[in-house]
């Protein structure tokens, strides 16, 4: 290889220096030392080299190669430089390729494009045309349709010299546009139906052209013009304001206050900042606040409570006509064994003692019986141990006839005293059944004997209760009861009304494993139908099936009949009311009232069963109709994570009594903002609980009596209606309180003043001895000699005793 070979795969030279001068302003330079450095040139493989790679005598190859490079290497590297060439025009040919397809379809897209704006001239022109061509049809028709005019007497020609006429020229002939342009602008105003059909609407050639535009609307035309008839007339006449009847609830948001009074909601924020109130449109007043602020943008106030939403039940009275005769039902009670279910048994002449536990009645049942003499009777047998004493007592409140069973050979025992005082407390009557008669030991006389000592005198000693002697085991006497019975229901002349919402009260629930929450319903009035949606305590759900006694499914239940429900959300508690509403809505609504305003629920955690016991049996007594406490759960041992859990679950808190909560859960409940509560001694968890319960209590509205005042005169004053010209002769009298009018000492009318007036002056308050005029709000049938007596209600905390 030569030395020129050699060269020309290297750097022809090194870098070479030199001297730069920079010049500066102010006559300043500088010489700098640069250096060049030369580009690195590979020279390309001539014609004989490529040849030489494709097959040539190795003499050929070698004076190609560089110095120290062997021959396999370098067609290795010319292989690989012809691959990357082919790579890379393959790569340019590509982006050529994917460069014309995007404009390919950059070219479809626009044709697209200018395809539909032609499509959508085309149509415009075409509705265009096809109006200009009904308008000149209607132009036709009117005047072939109008009276021809008078003739005119023709002027006279204008004389024309020969010369003129002959160059006289026809004038150009109007194009077909022209002369439509100039017919639309020459035609009468009542002519232009089509122009001001389309008056106001922008086309798309009206948005190209340089005049294009909406014009204002004929609504807002006409506001400007009344804005300028008033401005002529001397200004702008005030609005009359109109007065609504503001709901006002115990707690209101700003904003919902604002849009039932129809008022802007920065003038209320600006009435609330007025009197002293920070609040922003979705902050909550109270109802006191809210009153104040609605008097003073002058509407009336209409007070509600959140226990409105139970106004939806059905409480109306029920005329005479419509009442029909309905069954009995009857209540059997007793001590524990002295054989009421087995009397019950042999009336229905079933087995039901078998299904029980031990022989002991554990839940109450309902059943109904036809005796032989065609009557319908509705049995409820309750249980007779202590262990459930509540149920019993829930069983009387349902019953209209208690049969007493005292066994012939055990007289009369504690839990017969407690049947007489739960019967005693329903005021309803007692038959008493003194049974196992057919026992040799039997006494009957005993029975009536010891009865006398609780106030139950039986017809046999001259009294007023009757009395029977049975049988379970031989059937005797069972006759002379159930005519007893029926005797007993036609003295108290027992009826409901059918064609009503059904109410009735649940017997027994439970919760079956197949079927979801079941309650055992007797229906004290109406109608129960499949599809009813009800309210039941704290629950609420819809009539999915109806069970009776016999285990068939019916479609309805009338009064006295007892029947097994199903289809509800939870399991209710036995002894709660049910009752029909009209919507899903009202149900749902009514029982998160309930849940959220007439329970306290506890979870209690002890140190050892005994005090658990005795807690939960103190907790128990707390409460009222309004208000009761329910123990979610109580055991023995220290606070767990589940607890926590189950008590956030059902928003209760958590008592330890002399028990800690771990560690998990004091930061679940931390987390979950559970309350946790420790006491060591159950005085103050009781005291505790009976406070917390009784802020739950509505509170008690008392009347204070303020004053009277005597009608002397009446005057009718225009604006205003009738007013009472009085003279207060006891007390005072008050703008702000409530009035009664009384007429011969009977009150006539009940509600608030509209006005009180001293003289000419609006007040707040009159003397004994002076003059001053009453107006009633919403009432004027005011006499001479009528008396009008004032007072205040006030409200006042409970307590649970």
């Amino acid at each position: 290889m030569s030395d020129n070979d050699k060269s020309s795969l290297g750097l022809r030279g090194g870098a070479r220096s030199g001297h730069v001068k920079q010049s500066f302003s102010h006559g300043r330079t500088k010489s700098v030392v640069v250096e060049t450095k030369r580009k690195r040139v590979v020279a390309k493989p001539s014609a004989g080299a490529k040849t030489g790679t494709a097959g040539d005598s190795p003499g050929a190859s070698a004076s190609q190669r560089p110095a120290g490079v062997s021959e396999a290497e370098f067609e290795r590297r010319m292989r690989a430089l012809a691959a990357a060439k082919a790579n890379e025009a393959d790569e340019t040919r590509r982006r050529a390729d994917d460069e014309r397809q995007r404009e390919e379809e950059r070219e479809r897209r626009r044709a697209e494009i200018e395809a539909k704006e032609r499509e959508e001239r085309a149509r415009e022109e075409a509705a265009r045309q096809k109006a200009e061509e009904d308008e000149r049809a209607r132009q036709v028709v009117e005047t072939r349709a109008r009276p021809p005019a008078a003739a005119e007497p023709e002027a006279p020609a204008a004389q024309v010299p020969p010369s003129e006429k002959s160059l006289a020229r026809p004038a150009p002939r109007k194009t077909e546009r022209e002369t439509e342009a100039e017919a639309r602008r020459e035609k009468p105003a009542k002519g232009g139906e089509v122009d001001r059909r389309r008056a106001g609407k922008l086309t798309l050639n009206q948005a190209l052209s340089e005049d294009g535009g909406r014009q204002r609307s004929i609504a807002a035309m006409r506001r400007k013009q009344e804005r300028a008839r008033q401005k002529a007339l001397g200004g702008h006449q005030a609005r009359e304001k109109v007065m609504r009847d503001v709901q006002v609830p115990e707690t209101i948001v700003v904003s919902e206050l604002a849009n039932r009074m129809a008022e802007r909601v920065a003038d209320v924020v600006k009435a609330l900042m007025q009197s002293g109130i920070m609040a922003t449109q979705n902050q909550s007043i109270d109802a006191d606040t809210a009153e104040l602020i609605v008097e003073e943008f002058g509407h009336r106030v209409v007070r509600v409570s959140d226990a409105d939403v139970e106004d939806v039940i059905d409480t109306v009275d029920d005329r005479p006509e419509n009442l029909r005769s309905r069954p009995p039902v009857v209540t059997i009670m007793g001590h524990v064994d002295h054989g009421k279910t087995s009397l019950l048994d042999a009336i229905r002449k079933t087995n039901v003692v078998s299904g029980e536990a031990g022989g002991i009645t554990q839940h109450i049942g309902a059943y109904q019986v036809t005796t032989e003499g065609g009557a319908l009777l509705t049995f409820l047998d309750t249980p007779g141990h202590a262990a459930f004493t509540s149920m019993r007592a829930r069983g009387a409140q349902v019953t209209d006839i208690v049969v007493l069973v005292v066994a012939a050979d055990d007289a009369v025992m504690p839990q017969t005293v407690e049947a007489i005082n739960h019967a005693k407390a329903a005021g309803v009557p007692m038959i008493i059944a003194i049974n196992k008669c057919d026992k040799p030991g039997a006494n009957p006389q005993k029975v009536r004997t010891d009865l006398l000592q609780h106030e139950v005198v039986v017809e046999a000693m001259s009294g007023d209760v009757q009395d029977v002697e049975v049988s379970a085991i031989t059937g005797q006497g069972l006759d002379d009861l159930l005519e007893a019975i029926a005797l007993q229901a036609e003295v108290l002349e027992l009826k409901s009304n059918p064609g009503r919402a059904a109410s009735g009260a649940v017997i027994e629930a439970k919760l079956d494993v197949g079927r979801g929450p079941v309650a055992t319903v007797l229906v004290q009035n109406g109608t129960l139908h499949r599809g009813d949606i009800f309210v039941v305590g704290e629950q609420w759900g819809k009539v999915r099936a109806l069970i009776n006694d016999k285990g068939e499914r019916v479609e309805e239940a009338g009064a006295s009949v007892p029947v097994e429900v199903l289809g509800l959300n939870a399991t209710p508690e036995a002894g709660d009311t049910l009752n029909v509403v009209e919507t899903e809505a009202q149900a749902r609504e009514i029982s998160r009232y309930r849940q959220e305003k007439t329970k306290e629920k506890l979870v209690i955690k002890a140190d050892v069963q005994g005090s658990a016991e005795a807690i939960v049996q103190a907790l128990e007594k707390i409460g009222n109709d309004e208000v009761r406490v329910r123990v979610l759960h109580y055991g023995v041992g220290a606070i767990t994570e589940s607890d926590v859990g189950l008590a956030e679950a059902s928003n209760a808190p958590v008592i330890g009594f002399n028990v800690r909560a771990n560690a998990s859960a004091r930061q679940a409940a931390n987390q979950k903002g559970v309350e946790v509560r420790y006491y060591s001694v159950i005085y103050d968890l009781v005291d505790d609980v009976k406070a917390a319960a009784s802020g739950l209590l509505k509170a008690e509205v008392r009347e204070r009596f303020i004053g009277y005042a005597e009608i002397r005169q009446v005057f009718k004053v225009s604006g205003v209606g009738k007013v009472a010209g009085c003279v207060v002769t006891e007390g005072a009298a008050r703008r702000s309180a409530g009035v009664r009018l009384l007429r011969d000492n009977v009150v006539v009318h009940e509600g608030t003043l509209k006005t009180l007036k001293r003289f000419k002056d609006e007040v707040k308050e009159v003397n004994m001895g002076q003059e001053c005029g009453m107006a009633f709000e919403n009432y004027e049938d005011i006499r001479e000699g009528d008396v009008i007596e004032i007072f205040e209600r006030e409200e006042v905390e409970r307590a649970l005793a």
